[in-house]
């Protein structure tokens, strides 16, 4: 296992770990990650991360859960067992979809909500019974860690986020 150096820069305010990491981006140091007890608006376009895909992942859950639900209602109450329902004939599908929207609609929205959960945890790498990679346990409750890539640069790093309002710096080592 190879071991690095990061320093955690712990904060007690969202507003000065926001103008910090402005400072610190615009110092060119690469932030590893930051932890926050709850999310902070506008943290992630400071940070300079990619725009999320996951409403495009949303929009294709859906449309497989509308797939589902057609192929599914068409086999079932058009193919495999027809039945006059209310004086409904079932001669096709088109005929009687106005009655199959709801359910259309629900499987949409099942198929789309849950596949994201699964997607969310999955890309988050939160698996089942997995260990909380938490590095300070202050920052589920009131403060804010920024963990920064050190280079051989730790003096003047830590002398920087002293001046951004960092009321604590720790140097750690950090496994890959």
């Amino acid at each position: 296992m190879e071991a690095s150096k990061v320093i955690h820069a712990i904060y007690n305010d969202d507003d000065i770990l926001m103008s910090a990491v402005k400072r610190v981006k615009a110092e060119r140091y690469h932030i590893e990650e930051i932890y926050t007890p709850f999310p902070v608006h506008g943290l992630d376009r400071a940070m300079g991360l990619a725009p999320t895909r996951i409403a495009i992942t949303a929009f294709i859950y859906g449309l497989i859960g509308l797939t589902v639900a057609t192929v599914m209602m068409n086999f079932i109450m058009i193919e495999d067992w027809p039945q006059n329902i209310g004086g409904k004939p079932s001669f096709s599908y088109l005929e009687n979809m106005p009655a199959f929207v709801p359910i259309m609609f629900e499987l949409t929205v099942f198929f789309s909500a849950h596949l994201m959960v699964i997607t969310f945890y999955l890309r988050s790498r939160m698996w089942p019974f997995k260990s909380a990679e938490n590095p300070d346990p202050r920052t589920t409750d009131d403060h804010f860690l920024m963990e920064i890539a050190v280079n051989g640069n730790e003096e003047a790093l830590s002398s920087m986020l002293k001046d951004t309002g960092a009321v604590e710096i720790n140097l750690v080592d950090k496994a890959h």
